[in-house]
């Protein structure tokens, strides 16, 4: 089950979201920092090949500990990283859309990861404050000299989509979406008619999910948890899909992993999605 990312790049759907590898309020540096490597490279070894990182998580922190468990990286890993986003503390995320900051995060994360050119890097956020077409020139740049391949957007609308197109090639979106929170179906969609990668961020994020007694039935009729389930729902719902559930416990990370064999059938899918909605 697999996703071909800028016609160039085949990855597993089922990914790995790194965010949670820091500190309270993705700030600071994990306290068992030995656990996080051992999840990072169990999921390597596993079969992940797409990574969700960010500039922002710690900050710095996050590529910092993603280079010292993989480097050197497998051929095949894609290590997705984002900008645009100013931390002052833990819980804070500040906009910053200024070209200057845009060039700093991206210079950084290639010196953090120690690579050459990010495969995939996304814009954290658009800053209302500043004009789309100047937080992208350092982009453009980047991409023009081969230090960016790729580039993605996250929490956008298709109007903001269409937007940036204007300006360079977009591969992937990122927007909140799960079985409970379906604000961007038709993002969902119109990526998918466009052979863009939708990844949702908090594909777990899914409060009823476990009172739920149809989703319950359905898990055991699969011999499988509730949030396996709601993954499994996630990658049926569009082949775009990629998925990158963050978790600290390798127990977790194991049963993310399995959603991928779980194939519902259109009445199961359609009852978990009347379930939850």
């Amino acid at each position: 089950m697999t996703f071909n990312l800028g016609g160039k790049f085949e990855i597993n759907r089922i990914g790995y979201g790194a965010m949670q590898l820091t500190g309270k309020g993705a700030f600071g540096e994990i306290q068992d920092q030995e656990n996080a490597i051992n999840l990072l490279q169990t999921a390597i070894s596993s079969g992940v090949n797409f990574i969700d990182t960010a500039e922002a998580y710690g900050p710095h922190t996050n590529e910092i500990l993603i280079k010292k468990a993989l480097y050197p990286y497998k051929e095949d890993l894609v290590i997705a990283t984002k900008g645009g986003l100013f931390r002052p503390g833990p819980f804070q995320w500040k906009y910053n859309g200024n070209p200057d900051f845009i060039r700093k995060n991206i210079e950084s994360s290639l010196e953090r990861l120690q690579i050459e050119s990010i495969i995939l890097w996304q814009l954290h956020r658009i800053d209302p404050e500043v004009p789309i077409k100047k937080t992208l020139e350092p982009v453009l740049d980047a991409v023009n000299t081969g230090k960016i391949k790729f580039v993605g957007l996250s929490e956008v609308s298709i109007d903001q989509l269409k937007a940036v197109e204007e300006i360079l090639p977009i591969v992937s979106v990122q927007n909140l979406y799960n079985l409970s929170i379906r604000k961007w179906e038709d993002m969902v969609d119109y990526t998918a008619s466009r052979n863009i990668a939708f990844i949702p961020w908090h594909p777990l994020h899914s409060g009823k999910l476990s009172l739920s007694e149809k989703i319950r039935d359905i898990a055991i009729a699969h011999d499988a948890t509730v949030y396996q389930i709601a993954l499994a729902w996630l990658l049926k719902r569009s082949y775009n899909i990629i998925l990158i559930p963050g978790t600290k416990s390798l127990t977790h990370l194991i049963e993310n992993l399995k959603s991928a064999d779980i194939r519902l059938s259109d009445s199961e899918f359609t009852e978990i999605s009347k379930a939850m909605y």
